[in-house]
């Protein structure tokens, strides 16, 4: 049951998750994967509702169809991100899928399976539990550079603060904060004039597997160490309302 490379990933079923898994077989050869059906929208957002206001919601619902609108002048340039990548979805024997992955079901496999280090990308909030039965460097890759772009879309809000040099992602060991671990790796990316909110994740899991996979190698060595701590301000964001997203695209023309 064991991993003999002692590698395991805990995902969500998104683009971005599978590319990194890819590129880690292609180095380090198959391994368990742990996939997270996740929870329904109307969760999300209800849950949302309870923590920033019914208005709030409201209004980065709406946001999220206005920017929509910019799927069709982004179809080249997704194509040519998503060449770079290979997000196809692993399946088979070492591909279990579970609906969380704090279940009693997924901690009892991750104990069964002994790993040396895993692998996150795309989940919820990994809770005590299943970090105690990891017993081992649990390793968050996350679209934004911590701790200043914390939570979701981490490059657009460096960009709409006028921050270029923060856009990009971080490798951080996972503890029971939101992207608040220790980190071990940091990838800063220069965005093309035409990025936008469709393209960003992509654009980052294109320019990242690299350094993914190096980082995790060295997690396995038991070489990889944090960084010295940043002195960057610690903030979480989430999805930009409706006013901040026209607000942004027409002053700075971050869309």
């Amino acid at each position: 049951m064991a991993n003999s490379n002692g590698l395991i990933a805990l995902v969500g079923d998104a683009p971005h998750a599978w590319t990194m898994v890819n590129a880690l077989r292609k180095r380090f050869g198959d391994f368990w994967i742990i996939v997270e059906k996740g929870e329904p929208a109307s969760t999300f957002w209800a849950r949302r509702r309870k923590i920033l206001g019914a208005a709030a919601v409201a209004s980065m619902q709406a946001a999220a169809l206005a920017a929509k609108v910019t799927r069709p002048l982004s179809v080249a340039r997704l194509a040519e991100l998503h060449a770079a990548c290979d997000e196809t979805p692993v399946t088979g024997f070492t591909r279990m899928d579970v609906d969380s992955l704090n279940s009693d079901e997924a901690i009892n496999r991750i104990r069964l399976l002994k790993p040396k280090a895993v692998f996150v990308a795309s989940t919820g909030i990994l809770r005590k539990p299943l970090l105690e039965a990891c017993g081992c460097p649990v390793v968050n890759y996350h679209s934004g550079v911590n701790p200043a772009y914390r939570g979701i879309n981490g490059g657009y809000f460096a960009l709409a603060n006028g921050e270029p040099e923060h856009f990009g992602v971080t490798l951080h060991l996972v503890d029971l904060g939101v992207d608040t671990g220790p980190v071990l790796a940091t990838n800063r990316i220069q965005p093309a004039a035409n990025d936008n909110l469709q393209t960003y994740m992509a654009l980052m899991a294109a320019k990242s597997q690299e350094l993914v996979v190096e980082t995790m190698a060295r997690v396995l060595a038991g070489e990889a160490k944090p960084l010295p701590k940043s002195t960057l301000p610690s903030n979480q964001y989430y999805a930009p309302t409706l006013g901040q997203y026209l607000s942004n695209g027409l002053k700075r023309g971050v869309w």
